[in-house]
């Protein structure tokens, strides 16, 4: 049974409109058959807020249906199919979803909802809609423009040593928090990688294919992909020289862009990367449909992290200081992006507080406090969060419920 909506700032979407607050925070959340939840409405004020409860109890499903307020596939990378509500034994128990919030912006308050729609018909498949103030948005990219997420999770514990896809992608998030268009030139830029490569694999089977095709596809490609290889060189640059100041306890950073395009945009035109790499392209499509690959492109690019107090790459530290330096970047991204939008992102940090020790913890919500962000946080124990006492929200949940701790 769904608890009733509560908070000690309960929100009314038809409360009247006050003066516009300089951040961004949701005010009321509602789901529908998204994961555990067959339908919640949670309330909330603008301060910091726990999420508290045992494992497998819904707290990080909360955070992955406010995770889909931003552009992309929120922080599980779900299919969308995969986020609808199931039942204990894993069978669908529906096959649409839907997340709706009610958010304070500087602008004002901003109703935004998006979820799987059905199939119009049976020629069609389910598609994600997004609706901005009750009208439909063409894409979720819309979404970039009212909201900025960025968010750490367990899984992201091995950022420095996985692959640089996941760096990549990290990176791309807190991009787009700083360019909204970001996520659609990612988007239509790998859309068009995808189909090239269909090309060079079909054409490696049929001996021919229309050159007209790969070259409007690599014109896209190139277009979209100096574009968005610019804009993680500005974010990178920003980040850099905000990450190398330190944050309290956490530790100094140095981020700097690894890959041949990076070099281009960094000394060259827009117009001739855009060329450069439209020749690239076309001279490599032999080389890439025997190798079944692209090999030439932003996403071949990598995001380098250095350790500055230990004079080291990230990947080289220890479990712990590889948190310390996550955090550290984080936190100085919310600034960042509070300084140059006029609001911090929404902060989600899933299970931060249990491998943080005792100074760092204190220091990440005198932080988030201080940034005046909306933070959600998770936890097992409710012990770890004592220092926000009087300073955050805390809420128990409980198997698909919440209620107030």
């Amino acid at each position: 049974m769904t608890a009733p909506p509560i908070s000690a700032l309960a929100y009314s979407p038809d409360a009247a409109t006050g003066a516009a607050p300089a951040v961004l925070a949701v005010r009321q959340l509602r789901l529908t058959d998204f994961r555990n939840y067959r339908q919640l409405r949670l309330d909330c004020g603008p301060e910091p807020i726990v999420l508290v409860g045992a494992n497998g109890a819904g707290k990080t499903n909360l955070l992955e249906a406010l995770s889909f307020l931003a552009p992309g596939r929120g922080l599980r990378r779900a299919r969308l199919d995969e986020v609808a509500r199931r039942s204990r034994a894993g069978e669908p128990d529906a096959t649409t979803w839907a997340v709706a919030a009610t958010l304070d912006t500087p602008e004002g308050r901003l109703a935004i909802g998006t979820g799987l729609e059905p199939a119009k018909n049976e020629s069609s498949l389910p598609r994600r809609a997004v609706r901005i103030d009750g009208q439909p948005a063409q894409s979720q990219t819309a979404l970039g423009l009212h909201v900025a997420a960025v968010w750490l999770t367990p899984q992201l514990d091995r950022l420095f040593l996985d692959g640089p896809g996941e760096r990549r992608r990290f990176l791309d998030r807190l991009v787009t928090a700083l360019h909204p268009e970001h996520a659609g030139d990612v988007a239509a830029y790998e859309n068009a990688l995808r189909q090239r490569a269909r090309l060079l694999a079909d054409r490696d089977k049929s001996g021919s294919r229309d050159p007209h095709w790969f070259t409007a596809l690599e014109d896209t490609m190139a277009r979209h992909g100096v574009a968005l290889a610019a804009a993680r060189a500005d974010t990178v640059h920003r980040l850099d020289a905000a990450a190398r100041l330190g944050i309290g306890p956490f530790p100094r950073a140095a981020l700097a862009m690894a890959g041949e395009i990076d070099g281009w945009v960094a000394t060259m035109a827009a117009l001739d990367a855009e060329d450069r790499l439209r020749g690239e392209l076309a001279a490599s499509r032999l080389r890439d449909a025997e190798a079944g690959t692209t090999s030439c492109g932003p996403h071949r690019s990598d995001l380098a992290v250095r350790h500055l107090d230990l004079d080291l790459p990230a990947a080289e530290g220890s479990t712990g200081q590889q948190k310390a330096v996550l955090v550290s970047i984080a936190l100085a991204h919310a600034r960042l992006v509070a300084l140059s939008r006029g609001r911090a992102p929404l902060l989600l940090l899933d299970e931060i507080a249990a491998h943080l020790d005792a100074e760092r913890r204190a220091a990440l919500f005198d932080e988030v406090v201080a940034l005046s962000v909306q933070c959600w946080m998770t936890g097992t124990d409710a012990g770890l969060f004592a220092p926000l006492a009087g300073r955050a929200q805390v809420l128990r949940v409980a198997d698909g419920s919440i209620a107030a701790a």
